[in-house]
């Protein structure tokens, strides 16, 4: 995963340990291990306050628990961290040890020192189990913190790395429009030049601006819908100068859907599989694009080309591509459905698109 450049600048240990301290109160405020610590707490004090003789240690209980919250998690992750020597894991685990046994310590001395006698987290052996909670407790909380940041950090990189195939599936896209169709359609231009110039010269133009849109698509993780619909529909036109006698064109929209945010070159493969396997394969007829807004704030783009729908095509990826795309920057909140219908007599493939007007949930890196 791309991370930032790394700094020839040093950084102070102080800041990084402070940085750590702040995080690691932040985790066990969190209340999946504020309340479990809790109900340890709670019941520490209480038992302090009906066994001792003192009504006062009740805060010298309180006094141990956030010393051992403060100290105890924080100093295990900063000290026993892994890649240390074999030879200095024994040295950190000592002061790992005296740290998170001043809790225990600072609660054997404070009755001592303010007359408040025995107490009974201190007094003889509850102060060893005292001290082994606090040891065990605080290693326990910083391997939880810990592990739970790494796996953080796993599903991050996870989900990075995911972008950046989808990036590069996107910049790919470059060179998915079927090649034989780009050929073609350049050999067909020249003999435009030799019969019609004008002709020729839109083909050009044609192509040009679809391959421009292109590699600005690529370049994007979103743009408005109508930029999207732009390329498709340069698309089609170009297939149409190849062949007008092929097919007729119906295109409408509905105002108001055009600013809506898409991933790019979300429709192009539809577009491409509709003029692939429709006019491409010799079905004559109407192809229809219809982009209109549904209840629910969402928008229905259907497309529809001659010719039966017949499933997945073996070694087929448009689909294919337009379903992770639409995973990836919809979650569950988009689909896609292919099927076959007769309209007007004619077998007839629709995809429909439904996708939120709210746009993506999450956009593609750049």
């Amino acid at each position: 995963m791309p991370g930032a450049p790394a700094s020839s600048v040093p950084v102070s240990p102080a800041p990084q340990a402070a940085a750590l301290f702040v995080q690691t109160l932040r985790a066990l405020a969190a209340p999946r291990r504020a309340a479990p610590i809790l109900l340890v707490v709670v019941p520490l004090v209480l038992a302090q306050y009906r066994f001792s003789p003192s009504g006062q240690a009740v805060w010298v209980a309180l006094l141990m628990c956030g010393l051992f919250l403060a100290l105890a998690p924080f100093s295990w992750r900063l000290l026993v961290r892994r890649g240390a020597s074999r030879r200095v894991q024994p040295l950190l685990l000592l002061a790992y040890g005296f740290i998170g046994g001043l809790p225990a310590a600072v609660g054997w001395l404070l009755p001592e020192a303010f007359g408040l006698g025995e107490t009974f987290l201190t007094a003889g052996i509850n102060l060893f189990v005292s001290a082994a909670l606090f040891w065990v407790g605080g290693w326990g909380l910083a391997r939880d913190i810990d592990l739970e940041l790494g796996l953080e950090h796993e599903r991050a990189r996870a989900l990075a790395l995911e972008r950046e195939a989808e990036r590069s599936q996107l910049l790919a896209m470059r060179a998915h429009l079927d090649p034989h169709f780009l050929f073609n359609t350049l050999n067909a231009i020249a003999e435009y030049c030799r019969e019609d110039g004008e002709l020729a010269e839109r083909a050009i133009i044609q192509l040009s601006a679809l391959l421009r849109k292109v590699l600005q698509g690529a370049q994007a993780p979103t743009w408005p819908l109508v930029d999207e619909l732009d390329l498709a529909r340069d698309l089609l036109e170009l297939h149409h100068l190849r062949g007008p006698e092929r097919f007729s064109l119906r295109w409408q929209v509905a105002p108001g859907c055009e600013a809506v945010r898409v991933p790019p070159m979300l429709v192009l493969p539809l577009v491409e599989n509709a003029m692939k396997h429709g006019p491409g394969a010799g079905h004559r007829g109407e192809v229809s694009l219809v982009v209109e807004a549904s209840e629910g704030e969402r928008l229905r783009l259907r497309l529809v080309n001659p010719g039966p729908y017949t499933g997945p095509r073996e070694g087929g990826q448009g689909i294919d591509t337009v379903e992770r795309r639409l995973a990836l920057a919809y979650g569950d909140a988009a689909s896609l459905a292919m099927e076959q219908r007769e309209l007007e007599g004619v077998a007839c493939t629709v995809a429909e698109l439904w996708l939120p007007a709210s746009g993506p949930t999450e956009e593609s890196p750049t």
